[in-house]
């Protein structure tokens, strides 16, 4: 029998030693968030039991939740120290989200899907109680603008090319992870803007993502 407290307690203990540690991230805050933030609140009761498996989950409406490591890997680039204004394009199921806001001071989280972001809401703040992000349904391949500009961006869905718009919304020495490419495919690409406003990019490694979808994307 599958038991919610003891058997997912487990499993988010394995999954942080042989899916993260094992497989290279160091981040000591990282690997903390991952272990506290339950991952089985944000699946179906149906699939709680594959909460902690090495891959993506449907959630419902198209969207996924992601494999445990590439949301590590994701959160790791962006080098959180705990002051920074995230914005996140696509809340999807929540996860992600709980965990930048175990590790930024404030997280602001743009979903297109009305229920995912209802759903999320509900998951975040009235069951756990995370006090540090705000909601908001609508494009968000054209970002947050009245809360711009934002020290990090994270968007967990793949684009088809350089956000421009997205970028316009990031700080001064602030970073962006973005998945970019095709459709079946995507390289997920770090973004930091430079002292002199250019903006530097780099590639991490391929992905595969559901599309962005919106006015600046698909």
């Amino acid at each position: 029998m599958f038991s919610a407290s003891r058997d997912c307690e487990r499993a988010r203990k394995t999954m942080v030693a042989r899916q993260l540690v094992g497989r290279g991230i160091t981040d000591e805050r990282v690997l903390a968030a991952m272990g506290k933030v339950p991952r089985e609140r944000f699946v179906a009761a149906r699939q709680r039991h594959k909460a902690y498996s090495d891959g993506a989950l449907g959630i419902g409406c198209g969207q996924t939740i992601s494999q445990p490591y590439m949301v590590a890997l994701m959160t790791e680039a962006l080098h959180l120290s705990g002051g920074e204004r995230v914005l996140e394009v696509g809340t999807g199921s929540g996860y992600q989200t709980a965990v930048l806001a175990e590790l930024a001071a404030r997280v602001y989280t743009v979903e297109r899907v009305v229920e995912l972001s209802e759903r999320a809401t509900e998951v975040l703040c009235d069951e756990m109680g995370y006090a540090n992000v705000s909601f908001k349904v609508g494009d968000g391949t054209l970002g947050w603008a009245e809360e711009a500009p934002f020290d990090r961006i994270i968007v967990t869905a793949g684009a088809p090319r350089r956000p421009e718009v997205l970028l316009g919304q990031l700080g001064r020495l602030g970073e962006a992870v973005v998945p970019v490419g095709g459709r079946r495919w995507q390289m997920l690409t770090h973004y930091r803007r430079q002292s002199d406003g250019s903006v530097r990019e780099s590639e991490l490694c391929e992905c595969v993502f559901v599309k962005l979808i919106g006015a600046d994307a698909w």
